[in-house]
């Protein structure tokens, strides 16, 4: 298969060679498809809704019109052909073969897979490496960590224990860890470190409430399990803004966290602020203002389709080039990964593109840039 993007002609501009050859770090990502799922659910893949819309299709939103722009070319179709086209070619090449042709096409050098998020479904890093000829790295989540403890321990005593060897056993590998406090208790909560105490009694009221399989939504266990991370000392995702149902968005604003960031700033472990939309002009006042926060802005990316360049602009504002890095937070289809990288170059090389033609920047400046942010900030942070 030809990678029909693998020249600057789909990146406009005095930049397009150079974002075209970038190497691309996706400091933040989940696996591709293992299997082919129906159209109904696919189409509930490609949105943060919790299932197909009542009204319509998913295929009528930004990203469903990009799919059908830049995704069905690579199937063997012409450009922005129909969403009935689009998915019965899909069905007809299954899923093994469309991964192979999308994840070839993103461009992407490295993923830093995020495995705790319904693990089954998607292809493990390695799977995953070698369908889209690349290199993988694990990020760990720390919630289901706790919650494969949580099944096997009787006290929260024995939880408190255990937890932190359990943790440095799970990561050992790994270049990093994530939590997602911001779906199960928002950062509207205390920042400080939890007795282990109230640790223990917190627990125990989770493992009375549900016995067998236990999920972590208390408020002092999240914030252990975060101070947890902060120990392991490797670089510390957070999950920011923009996500299904299960959160409430507006305390998923990372402005919340900065009493807990004053906090953890000294022992200089990274934290790194995902996706953010809407909140990624927040983040970058955060990354301004805090010496380890790092942000991207990973899903807006693909879900704003043709839109996306202007996010690009606005994450580009105030924060300094060496705390941004390219994500794409893509779980499931792989069009989602292929999107990410690709909506990102043509970004990058239009916003920054239009500044070295207006004289604004030099073009050795902005070259620099986009390796920064497209791959040398995460091998540096995550020391890859």
């Amino acid at each position: 298969m030809v990678n029909v993007y693998a020249d600057n002609q789909t990146y406009p501009g005095p930049l397009g060679e150079t974002v075209a050859g970038l190497p691309l770090v996706d400091h933040h990502v989940h696996g591709a498809l293992r299997a082919a799922v129906d159209r109904p659910t696919f189409e509930s893949l490609i949105t943060e809704g919790p299932k197909p819309h009542s009204e319509g299709t998913a295929f009528d939103s930004q990203v469903g019109f990009a799919i059908r722009r830049w995704c069905a070319p690579l199937l063997g179709l012409q450009p922005h052909a129909t969403a009935d086209e689009y998915w019965a070619r899909r069905c007809e090449l299954g899923e093994e073969a469309v991964n192979r042709r999308l994840l070839g096409a993103a461009g992407t050098g490295t993923y830093l897979i995020e495995t705790g998020y319904l693990g089954d479904a998607v292809l493990t890093p390695e799977e995953h490496a070698e369908a889209a000829r690349a290199a993988a790295r694990e990020v760990v989540r720390l919630e289901t960590v706790a919650e494969g403890l949580l099944g096997k321990v009787d006290s929260g005593r024995a939880f408190v224990a255990e937890y932190p060897t359990v943790l440095e056993e799970a990561s050992r590998a790994a270049v990093g860890t994530k939590s997602i406090i911001a779906y199960r208790a928002g950062f509207d909560v205390d920042p400080a470190r939890p007795e282990d105490a109230e640790v223990v009694k917190a627990v125990d009221r989770l493992l009375g409430s549900a016995p067998g399989c236990v999920r972590v939504d208390d408020p002092v266990v999240l914030r252990y399990l975060l101070w947890c991370g902060v120990d392991r000392g490797l670089p510390l995702q957070l999950h920011s803004g923009y996500g299904d149902p299960d959160l409430d968005l507006h305390r998923a604003n990372p402005l919340l966290l900065m009493p807990w960031l004053r906090q953890v700033e000294p022992t200089g472990v990274p934290v790194m602020l995902l996706h953010n939309y809407p909140y990624h002009r927040e983040a970058g006042y955060l990354a301004q203002m805090f010496d380890n926060v790092y942000f991207d802005v990973g899903l807006g990316l693909f879900y704003s389709g043709s839109q996306s360049a202007q996010i690009v602009a606005e994450s580009l504002e105030v924060a300094p080039f060496t705390k941004q890095l390219y994500s794409s937070d893509a779980w499931g289809p792989s069009e989602l990964h292929l999107l990410g990288a690709l909506l990102w170059r043509r970004g990058i090389a239009r916003v920054v593109g239009r500044w070295v033609q207006e004289g604004e920047w030099a073009l050795h400046d902005a070259e620099r840039v986009l390796n920064l942010i497209g791959h040398e900030n995460a091998r540096r942070v995550y020391r890859l």
